[in-house]
């Protein structure tokens, strides 16, 4: 038996024929034969079976094969070895498509342009028709050829980006033609957040009765890939943005700066204004473009294979549930697991780096960063003002300003706040106007613009503080010690009642 052949199957095909006729042949340059010996050791190697290079399969090759190699290989020139004067050689019309005139190329090429989500089959479908109609294209290859032909050339299916007439879908498709995409990575920690909503394949039972797919508002660091925050919604609106971003914040770090799509959340004002005091900068991806988080929605493959399949036999999933699960596996499973990309564990990789966040402003600084700031008239006669039809008090001592900066989130009119016009600086707190309160006929002493608020009477036992007792403080401080939750339900919430 001849010498197998050991070459990968991952050699290019001429490669290996290559290797395989330098093995056969290989002995003759390494010992050349005696005069006369030459015919008689050629015949010994044709004699020999060999492993077919391609298909594997025992097989013997002529004399005359074997003695064509030996000479081609023999008469190499010293730039180039035998190894590559044994290779097969390449086909002059190698690369070139010759089924396709240059008519039926350019036709091909402005259709793909116009339509380049559809499949292979619909372009030759749509060539035979045209070259039906217009004889001078010649005859359509065949489905084979056309494959082969739209590959080379780069045109591959590709799905739609929005609506196919929208100026800004046609707008990322001639960046995406235009323009080349590399992937990209934060050089440090807390550097670039990824943030965005995911609409789950999981039904939940909401407490109304009815089932419905929650929405998941993941936040991702972009060097460490860390889950900063995780965390199922009814809704994806600013007031759920809003709430797991302070939650992000609080459990790692204030970051550098935010990535995160166009949506209606991501563009409201609590959300950016609320960026913008925190010092943080915020950028939007392109539309029609969401390759650019590209991170973010590889980790919804995450989600979707490994958490949700570990729920779907449960009968009744609620969204505490849902949640309380999806806070385990990011920190037990996903934070501690080595990252494909990284080769460390996120959570590693997130302690390791180098950090540039900042730390978290508390839990009250937080929620008034949230908020939008909108220019209000106070009414004179009672020193009032309307935000979203509710009439708020002004306090005495700014009756003097006409125009009052007010600051307040959309979904929470119970935290209203006066701010200086000039700063930002919140004043004091805004409440809303109690008629009944005010029928009693007790007025409080007007207090002069240029008088500090420390200096009011002090508070009686008709004017309460609102501080919590002192023993009451105590015991709260003592419970929260312990680790233990409120030991209570939450009840449920009065808009899912009708939802």
């Amino acid at each position: 038996m001849g010498k197998q052949s050991k070459g990968p199957h991952s050699i290019r095909t001429h490669e290996r024929w290559a290797q395989f006729r330098f093995s056969v042949i290989g002995a003759l340059l390494a010992a050349p034969p005696e005069r006369g010996q030459l015919q008689e050791q050629i015949e010994a190697l044709a004699a020999k079976k060999w492993r077919h290079p391609i298909s594997q399969q025992w097989t013997v090759f002529g004399y005359s094969t074997i003695e064509r190699w030996y000479y081609k290989a023999l008469g190499c020139s010293h730039k180039e070895g035998p190894v590559d004067v044994l290779k097969r050689k390449i086909r002059c019309d190698a690369g070139e498509h010759p089924a396709f005139n240059s008519k039926l190329t350019a036709v091909l090429a402005a259709q793909y342009r116009q339509h380049p989500n559809w499949s292979y089959q619909l372009h030759r479908d749509n060539l035979v028709v045209l070259a039906e109609d217009q004889p001078e294209l010649g005859s359509v290859p065949s489905y084979p050829s056309v494959v082969r032909f739209m590959k080379s050339h780069g045109y591959v299916k590709r799905p739609r980006r929005g609506p196919a007439k929208s100026p800004g879908a046609q707008a990322a498709e001639e960046r995406y033609q235009a323009r080349e995409i590399r992937s990209y990575e934060s050089q440090h920690v807390n550097a670039l957040w990824h943030l965005d909503f995911h609409h789950g394949s999981l039904r939940v039972l909401r407490p109304c009765g009815t089932w419905a797919y929650p929405i998941l508002l993941g936040i991702l660091d972009d060097r460490s890939r860390l889950c900063c925050h995780l965390q199922w919604y009814w809704a994806e609106g600013a007031r759920e943005l809003c709430h797991g971003l302070s939650q992000a914040i609080q459990k790692r770090a204030l970051p550098r700066s935010i990535l995160y799509d166009n949506g209606s959340a991501m563009i409201a004002k609590e959300t950016e204004e609320g960026l913008t005091r925190l010092s943080v900068l915020y950028e939007n991806t392109l539309p029609y473009s969401p390759y650019q988080n590209g991170k973010q929605e590889a980790w919804w493959n995450s989600i979707e294979g490994r958490l949700l399949p570990m729920l779907e036999n449960v009968a009744d999933l609620t969204l505490e549930k849902l949640n309380e699960a999806s806070q385990a596996w990011a920190e037990m499973e996903y934070n501690r697991k080595v990252h494909s990309e990284t080769n460390q564990t996120p959570l590693r990789r997130y302690l390791d780096d180098t950090d540039v966040g900042r730390p978290s402003p508390n839990a009250q600084q937080l929620k008034e960063a949230f908020t939008t700031e909108v220019t209000r008239t106070q009414r004179r006669s009672d020193g009032t003002l309307s935000l979203s039809g509710i009439r708020f008090e002004i306090p005495s001592r700014f009756g003097h300003m006409q125009q009052l900066n007010v600051r307040y989130a959309t979904w929470d009119l119970s935290h209203v706040c006066l701010c200086d016009p000039r700063t930002g600086t919140v004043l004091c707190r805004l409440y809303p106007q109690d008629k009944a309160k005010n029928a009693e006929g007790i007025r409080p002493h007007r207090q002069s613009p240029h008088q500090a608020p420390t200096e009011a009477p002090p508070p009686t036992a008709e004017q309460p503080t609102g501080a919590v007792a002192p023993l009451l403080e105590k015991l709260l401080r003592q419970y929260a010690a312990t680790g233990l939750p409120p030991a209570y339900l939450p009840g449920p919430d009065p808009s899912e009642a009708t939802s």
